[in-house]
């Protein structure tokens, strides 16, 4: 991939200020080709609040993009986890005034309709449609950005905690816990989570807030899995084409009552299926790019009671401000996540930083503002 973007990336403007009026974003031009364009600062329509972006992230959703893995359209705003400031409010948002500091999920439900309503905020209007921002809206990773029904996304964010602590709850943290939560973990349960980059570190996070008693860490890099450790790991495999086995030595012959998959890969997903128990529940996380396969002796032959579950990142103010609380509690300390932080000007350095996953980067900060 670095190769690629090296070869096709848009040349990124030079150092300074954008125009006034206009502000500075990272755009969508392809596969392979993004960079720093001018863009018109936004308004803030009926509904709307219009947030000046003080901190912002990479995910991995974000290199998918880039690889042409997941589609968006030509001159999209790519980015979806930021804390920022209120810029400008639009009619009809009530309670909130500009310059408070606020946070708002990757996911941008409206509240109102019918899957909201049901409880499926993050399916907003329609399959995958909570997923506005970097998706099918301009997203995070520019100077200013709009949050769609605001009234339902701003958090306001306490003065007590600092962007670092509250950045990670906008997606990757939120989607790792729901990862454990959609598992239903009962107190005791024995959990394996596959993959121990930023969201496999917070599923394993999430499985130990939840009470589990054996969370079982594999990945292929010693640096993520001493990081699971202290997310509460409690034994840590390398993985290889022993895992499966180990799983069930360790469990003794039984296997895991919750499996999380976050890679996204046919081997890490086959892996996970394989080391439930009869009757346990796959929780996916990865977003895969190629066909899935499920090989029928890994579930019984359609007899063995399991069940496979996804995830798309919980949104709403609601949902942000209950994670908060765990931060402000001490319950949770997302920041060792935060190994390297860069200024927008340098986010195509950032992006080939996080996309090689070398010099030990687990989360990389965009400082924007």
């Amino acid at each position: 991939m670095l190769q690629q973007l090296e070869e096709h990336k848009i040349p990124q403007l030079k150092p300074g200020a954008a125009r006034p009026g206009t502000m500075l974003a990272n755009v969508f031009r392809g596969p392979g080709r993004c960079g720093l364009e001018e863009k018109p600062i936004p308004a803030a329509g009926p509904g709307e609040a219009v947030v000046k972006v003080r901190l912002t992230t990479i995910c991995g959703t974000d290199v998918h993009i880039l690889r042409g893995e997941y589609p968006v359209k030509d001159g999209l705003t790519i980015g979806h986890e930021m804390v920022g400031v209120i810029h400008e409010l639009g009619a009809g948002v009530e309670g909130y005034a500009v310059g408070q500091r606020v946070l708002s999920g990757a996911i941008t439900p409206c509240g109102q309709c019918e899957p909201c309503l049901g409880g499926d905020k993050s399916q907003c209007g329609g399959p995958l449609g909570g997923w506005k921002l970097g998706n099918t809206l301009d997203g995070t990773q520019a100077e200013y950005v709009v949050i769609p029904h605001a009234q339902a996304n701003l958090a306001l964010v306490p003065d007590d905690l600092a962007d670092e602590d509250v950045l990670l709850l906008a997606d990757i943290a939120s989607t790792g816990f729901s990862a454990a939560e959609r598992g239903h973990i009962r107190l005791g349960d024995t959990v394996a989570v596959f993959a121990q980059g930023p969201i496999g570190l917070c599923a394993t996070l999430g499985a130990r807030l939840m009470g589990a008693s054996a969370i079982i860490a594999v990945d292929n890099d010693p640096n993520r899995l001493h990081m699971a450790e202290q997310f509460g790991a409690t034994t840590t495999l390398l993985a290889g084409p022993g895992t499966v086995a180990r799983i069930l030595e360790i469990t003794g012959g039984r296997g895991v009552d919750l499996a999380i998959e976050a890679l996204g890969t046919q081997e890490t997903f086959e892996n996970a299926l394989r080391s439930l128990r009869p009757g346990g529940t796959l929780s996916s996380l990865g977003v895969y790019s190629g066909h899935l396969k499920m090989p029928l002796d890994a579930i019984g032959a359609g007899l063995a009671d399991q069940t496979v579950v996804t995830t798309l990142c919980p949104g709403g103010k609601e949902r942000m401000t209950r994670l908060m609380r765990l931060v402000a509690a001490g319950r949770i300390n997302l920041r060792p996540l935060l190994t390297h932080v860069f200024s927008l000007r340098d986010i195509a350095r950032a992006y080939d930083l996080f996309a090689s996953r070398t010099d030990g980067v687990l989360k990389v900060a965009i400082r924007v503002s």
